[in-house]
């Protein structure tokens, strides 16, 4: 029996509703080779107004803490590491809060960040402020890393008999940095970094982290990307990076990125769209891949250029810096300090 005008119109609505809950997580744009088209179009292009607004995107908060007292990052060095490039990282850490920097600046781009409350209504904190560091030059676990691995490196450097780590669960992030000769788990095809947190089981501890990998060597072309393109991709020319080092001016951005999921989603019980938290799509993942007005899809938005050609988005203090853009849940768009609109 062939169903009503009415039942059939339930029907269809229902149906578009499942296809478009049911799509591949938003999360904007980067050149991943088993994704050739933007599968974030699916969801955008009827009702995108600009920089990846969307009615669809339901970023909820779930009760679970946000980092809103002063937030030290404490970085452990994998690999062999040049001093220039550590310099280039530090700064943009300390960059976060500085006050002197001209806008649009990386503290400009923190404060959409700082909008974010926990349940008494207390905003993450304005202070992000570098911690002790680590060095692990000799490799301790390999060049191939695993994401279990990755926490049992955090555990060598919290438990170190020289200068171990601090261990502050409350408001310390650690960041990972693996050099550009080592591999970890689903690098370059799924992911260029991710957090999450320490397992009392492997480290002793429930630490909230980030791993960041610098690609200059496996895949500049994602995650290093404008600064370099895919071979897949004709007639797209790579952008100048504003430091010199293609590499770690492609981690900046995903530092970034990680840096700001970990204050608004330390457990990942806190700030996020979609219901399962296995899989939460966070702030900056709504907004990955754009850096300027009009961005969304493969454009990137409306960037700076630098006198001396290379291209770049935010002031720090000394340095220039490319970093994405991320969610303002007020606006219900993604914001950056650079928008022509502020």
């Amino acid at each position: 029996m062939a169903p009503s005008t009415s039942h059939a119109s339930v029907l269809l609505v229902a149906t578009i509703l499942a296809l478009l809950l049911a799509a591949t997580p938003i999360t904007c744009w980067r050149p991943w080779p088993h994704l050739k088209p933007n599968s974030s179009d699916l969801l955008y292009d009827s009702s995108k107004k600009f920089e990846g607004s969307s009615e669809f995107v339901h970023l909820r908060y779930h009760m679970g803490p946000v980092l809103t007292g002063n937030i030290t990052v404490h970085t452990i060095w994998y690999g062999r590491w040049e001093k220039s490039q550590k310099k280039i990282i530090r700064e943009f850490i300390n960059s976060i809060s500085t006050v002197n920097a001209r806008p649009p600046s990386v503290s400009g781009w923190w404060r959409t960040v700082q909008l974010y409350t926990d349940q008494t209504g207390a905003n993450i904190s304005h202070t992000v402020h570098l911690g002790q560091e680590k060095n692990d030059r000799f490799y301790s676990h390999g060049k191939s890393l695993t994401r279990m691995s990755i926490q049992s490196v955090i555990k060598s450097a919290v438990t170190a008999k020289s200068k171990p780590l601090p261990t502050n669960p409350r408001n310390g992030l650690y960041l990972l940095l693996t050099s550009d000769d080592v591999y970890v788990q689903d690098f370059c095809g799924q992911v260029c970094g991710f957090h999450y947190f320490t397992f009392p089981s492997i480290v002793g501890y429930t630490l909230p982290y980030a791993w960041v990998g610098n690609s200059e060597k496996l895949c500049p072309g994602v995650c290093a990307y404008p600064f370099s393109v895919p071979k897949y991709i004709p007639g797209l020319k790579a952008l100048k990076s504003p430091n010199g080092d293609v590499g770690v001016d492609g981690m900046i951005s995903v530092i970034a990125h990680e840096i700001a999921e970990l204050a608004t989603n330390p457990l990942v019980n806190a700030w996020y769209a979609g219901q399962d938290p296995s899989f939460p799509v966070e702030i900056a993942d709504l907004c990955e891949g754009i850096y300027g007005t009009g961005g969304g899809g493969s454009y990137t938005g409306q960037m700076l250029l630098d006198h001396d050609g290379a291209t770049y988005n935010m002031n720090g203090i000394r340095r220039k810096f490319l970093v994405q853009w991320v969610w303002n849940h007020f606006v219900s768009y993604c914001t950056g300090p650079n928008a022509l609109d502020q």
